[in-house]
C-alpha cells in the first residue's frame, strides 16, 4: 500500500541507529476513514492525524525532551551526575526519563494526582523518583506540582529544572523539526492544523513554521472545558474560573510563556465526556490507540470544520499512546463512575426502587424509651430485621437484629432496659429523585436510608437494594 503524499520522503532515512534517541521524529500521518463517516457523514473535508506515539517514548514530548537536555548540556546547565527535575503530566517525564537513562542522569518528576497509574509505573521503571501532588490547587499554592518542582530544584544539588512551560527551547524544537516534518509530508495541501496546548510548545512552534510557509493556514487550539486558555484567547481574561477535568496533558489553569496566541486562529472547547468517548471510538473504528488528549483534538477539529466554507485538508496532532490510559479511558468501571458511559445506577432513582418494591405499609418503629423485650416482639411480629428509632416524633437512629443478639447473649444488656442503649445514629434521609449510585454510596458507608413517599416515611435497606438489582 503506497503512501498518498511524498512517497519518497523517507527513502534515504536510515533504519539502523546508534541509540534510541536518533529514532525520535519522522512520525507517520494517517487519513481517518470510518470515524469521520460516522460523525460527519456529509462532510467535504479530509481529516489526517499525525501519530506521535510512534516516537520511542510514546509521545510528542520525546521531541522536546532530547532538545532541552542537549541544549542544557551545551550551555553548561547540566553536567554528568546531575539530576533532571520537571513538573509533568507524564509524557514529558517519560521523554526526559528515556533521555536520562541513555545519558546517565538522575530524574525527579512531580505529577498531579489525576495522572494515570500506568504513567507513574513507567516513570519508576526508568528509575525516576515520582512525587504526587493534589490537582485541585492554584498554580502558586505550595502544594501544586509546579511549586513542589521548584522547591525540589532549590533542595537538590546539581539539579536542572527543564521548565517545559516557560523554556523557549520547547517551541523552538517544534519550529525546527515538527513543523518542517509536517510540511514535508503534506506540503501546501494542508489547510488547518489542530492541536491541544499544555505547555504550548507544539502548537506555537508548529503554528509559527506552517504560517511562514502558508499564511492562509488556520491554526486551531483544542482546549478542555475547565482550562482557561479558551477564555484567554477570546476574551484576554479568565471568564470561567479553572476547574478540575479528567483529560491529561492538555489545557491549563495558568498561561505558560510558551503559549503564543499570535500563531493561533481560533480555539474550541471540548468536554471530558466527548474526549473519552472519542478515545474509544478511535481504537474501535480506526485501530488507532491514543489518549484522551488526542481524541479531544479530533473533536475540536470536527467542530471547527463546520465553520469552513470550502473543502479542506485538516491535520490533527495526536500526542500520545492510549496504553497509558488502560485504567481510565479503557476501563468500563472508571468510565461509568465518571458518567462517561451509561450506568444503570445513574439512570434509576430511589423512586424506581420503591415503585418496584411496592409500598411497605405502615412504618414499624420504636421509641427510644421502649424496652428491649418490646422491640424484639415488634421485629418478630412484623418479620423485619431493622427498626427505626424515634424520639419526640423524629427518627434519631436505627437498630437491627445483630445489635440485639450479641448483648443479650453476653448478658451485657437486660431485656427490660431501654433500647436507646443499642441505637445507632447512622440514618440518612434521601430524596425520591436521588439516583441509585448516590443511594449506594450511603449504603456502603453503613447508613440506613429513609425517604418521604407522600405522607409516609419509607425505609430502604441493603436487602431492598440487592433485591432490586437482582431483578434487572
Amino acid at each position: 500500500m503506497n503512501p498518498i503524499f511524498n512517497e519518497s520522503q523517507d527513502r534515504n532515512r536510515p533504519t539502523v541507529f546508534e541509540n534510541l534517541l536518533q529514532t525520535i521524529g519522522h512520525t507517520p500521518i494517517v487519513k481517518l476513514q470510518k470515524i469521520i463517516q460516522n460523525y460527519l457523514p456529509n462532510t467535504q473535508h479530509t481529516f489526517w492525524v499525525k501519530l506521535e506515539y510512534f516516537n520511542p517514548g510514546g509521545s510528542v514530548k520525546d521531541r522536546i525532551a532530547v532538545s532541552i537536555i542537549e541544549q542544557a548540556e551545551k550551555r553548561g546547565h547540566l553536567r554528568p551526575g546531575g539530576t533532571i527535575i520537571e513538573a509533568t503530566s507524564g509524557n514529558t517525564g517519560l521523554g526526559l526519563a528515556l533521555v536520562a537513562a541513555i545519558k546517565g542522569y538522575k530524574t525527579i518528576f512531580v505529577m498531579p494526582d489525576k495522572i494515570s497509574e500506568e504513567k507513574r509505573a513507567i516513570l519508576r521503571a526508568y528509575g525516576a523518583k515520582v512525587v504526587i501532588t493534589p490537582t485541585a490547587v492554584e498554580p502558586e499554592d505550595p502544594r501544586s506540582y509546579l511549586s513542589v518542582a521548584r522547591k525540589l530544584v532549590e533542595m537538590t544539588p546539581q539539579s536542572f529544572y527543564t521548565n517545559q512551560y516557560h523554556n523557549p527551547d520547547n517551541p523552538t524544537q517544534h519550529y525546527q523539526t515538527t513543523g518542517p516534518e509536517i510540511w514535508q509530508q503534506l506540503g501546501d495541501k494542508i489547510d488547518v492544523f489542530v492541536a491541544g496546548a499544555g505547555t504550548g510548545g507544539t502548537i506555537s512552534g508548529v503554528g509559527k513554521y506552517l504560517k511562514e510557509q502558508k499564511p492562509s493556514i488556520q491554526i486551531v487550539l483544542a482546549d478542555p472545558v475547565g482550562s482557561i486558555l479558551y477564555d484567554l484567547y477570546y476574551h484576554k481574561k479568565v471568564v470561567e474560573p479553572p476547574r478540575p477535568y479528567k483529560v491529561e496533558g492538555v489545557g491549563e489553569d495558568m498561561l505558560p510563556e510558551n503559549v503564543h496566541f499570535k500563531y493561533v486562529d481560533g480555539a474550541v472547547q471540548v468536554s471530558d465526556k466527548a474526549s473519552f468517548l472519542m478515545t474509544r471510538d478511535l481504537i474501535s473504528k480506526e485501530g488507532i490507540c491514543v489518549g484522551p488528549s488526542s481524541a479531544l483534538a479530533l473533536c475540536a477539529a470536527m467542530e471547527w470544520s463546520k465553520k469552513l466554507t470550502k473543502p479542506s485538508q485538516i491535520l490533527v496532532l495526536f500526542p500520545d499512546n492510549g496504553r497509558a490510559y488502560l485504567s481510565k479511558a479503557f476501563n468500563d468501571t472508571w468510565m461509568k463512575e465518571n458518567d462517561f458511559l451509561p450506568s444503570p445506577l445513574r439512570q434509576k432513582t430511589v423512586a424506581d426502587l420503591i415503585h418496584a418494591r411496592g409500598q411497605s405499609g405502615t412504618l414499624i418503629f420504636a421509641d427510644v424509651g421502649e424496652r428491649v423485650s418490646e422491640v424484639v416482639k415488634k421485629m418478630k411480629a412484623a418479620g423485619i430485621s431493622q427498626l427505626p428509632i424515634f424520639s419526640n416524633g423524629q427518627i434519631v437512629g436505627v437498630i437491627d437484629e445483630g445489635d440485639l443478639l450479641e448483648p443479650l447473649v453476653k448478658g451485657t444488656l437486660k431485656a427490660e432496659e431501654p433500647i436507646i442503649h443499642l441505637m445507632k445514629g447512622n440514618v440518612v434521609f434521601v430524596e425520591n429523585n436521588l439516583d441509585l449510585a448516590g443511594l449506594n454510596e450511603h449504603l456502603l458507608k453503613g447508613f440506613v436510608a429513609f425517604v418521604k413517599d407522600g405522607n409516609q416515611i419509607q425505609i430502604i435497606t441493603k436487602i431492598d437494594f440487592l433485591n432490586y438489582l437482582g431483578d434487572w
